[in-house]
């Protein structure tokens, strides 16, 4: 089962890493690094609560809800988040960062479950968003996405 979970965190890593570099490409604060870290962390969250209490399992009185460090993952990524988003000149900055590394934590815990076509089409998904905006706002509008 080891290989297993190495390749449910190496796929959160990599598909975090993906959003990371399109971020880095547009010159954003939070670029490959950062949400390389944030995709496996929240991969190897996933896999430690899914499987890291399996010792635990038949005591009596002691139960396993794997969802609740997926839970704490979510809360997590929300605080840090908020540190991205600031108002300045009557403008709100980083909600997209916020957001990317909001929807990599759930890439990465989705690729810790062992779900790596769910993870796949949800990076590619995230990637169509933020280039395709982009198209748009510059080739149609002719203006710069914020």
């Amino acid at each position: 089962m080891t290989g297993e979970y190495i390749l449910s965190i190496v796929i959160a890593a990599l598909l975090g890493g993906a959003i990371g570099l399109e971020r880095e490409y547009r010159s954003k604060e939070a670029g490959f690094r950062t949400h390389f870290l944030v995709g496996l962390g929240s991969g190897l969250l996933m896999v430690l609560s899914m499987h890291g209490f399996d010792d635990f399992m038949g005591i009596q009185g002691i139960q396993r809800d794997p969802s609740r460090m997926a839970a704490q993952v979510i809360s997590g990524m929300g605080f840090i988040g908020a540190g991205c988003i600031i108002f300045q000149k009557n403008a709100v900055k980083g909600l997209t960062t916020a957001a990317g590394l909001w929807v990599t934590s759930a890439i990465g815990m989705t690729a810790g479950a062992g779900m790596y076509l769910l993870a796949l089409v949800a990076t590619a998904l995230v990637l169509l968003c933020l280039e395709g905006s982009d198209f748009i706002h510059h080739k149609i509008f002719h203006e710069n996405p914020s």
